[in-house]
């Protein structure tokens, strides 16, 4: 589906006219629920950086949400992930700035001096040499309002349409029996989508077996 097929359908639903930026307003605010109710490999990013040595901050993606993976990658190319601390947690274990090594913590510092728009990490200890970073991390990907066609349009239209209506019946004040209606087709589409996205996509038949029901 489409972003034009997305809104007409949303219009012919609630049996109303939209101005456009109404209907970008519904379609985003669905997918803002759908990507933070649901980890979907479309939601993830790796980039690569890189640190120096001495200097116990990166700078975060513009883009950046939240992490799930930082790595530092030595000279032979092995990898060390490090893991996620608090920022008290690096401050008390690594006090003395000046004491360098292979970082083992990262933690969110917060807003970059030069762009309180964006984040950035601290990493403890500091480190000891120049060295390549791998960061995966989860971002929200182009809205189809802008991109005309996406992953969740093209592959799970459903959940994207319901919570458009939805969005869009509230914002009508609709009769609350036809609004419960509607929440609960979004409920039921987001559901099998979590069944992706949280199950399917992260198992397999060699791990996990076949889904078998039990047969009476």
């Amino acid at each position: 589906m489409d972003y034009a097929s997305l809104c007409a359908d949303i219009q012919d639903y609630v049996e109303n006219s939209f101005s456009s930026d109404q209907l970008a307003t519904f379609v985003q605010q669905a997918e803002q629920r759908i990507y933070n109710a649901v980890q979907l490999p479309d939601l993830r990013r790796n980039v690569t950086g890189a640190v120096t040595s001495g200097n116990k901050y990166l700078e975060a993606p513009s883009d950046f949400l939240a992490a799930y993976s930082l790595a530092i990658i030595d000279a032979d190319d092995n990898y060390s992930y490090l893991l996620n601390k608090d920022v008290n947690f690096i401050r008390e274990s690594y006090p003395n700035p000046t004491d360098t090594a292979i970082p083992k913590y990262y933690a969110i510092f917060g807003p970059r001096s030069d762009d309180e728009k964006e984040l950035a990490f601290i990493l403890s200890p500091t480190p000891d040499d120049d060295y390549t970073v791998e960061l995966h991390y989860f971002y929200y990907p182009e809205s189809i309002v802008t991109a005309g066609q996406t992953w969740l349009g093209d592959n799970f239209d459903s959940a994207l349409l319901w919570g458009s209506i939805v969005e869009a019946y509230i914002f009508l004040k609709g009769e609350e029996p036809l609004i419960a209606v509607y929440k609960t087709r979004y409920e039921e589409s987001l559901a099998l989508l979590k069944q992706l996205g949280d199950g399917k996509d992260r198992s397999d038949t060699y791990r996990s077996g076949q889904v078998r029901y039990p047969v009476r």
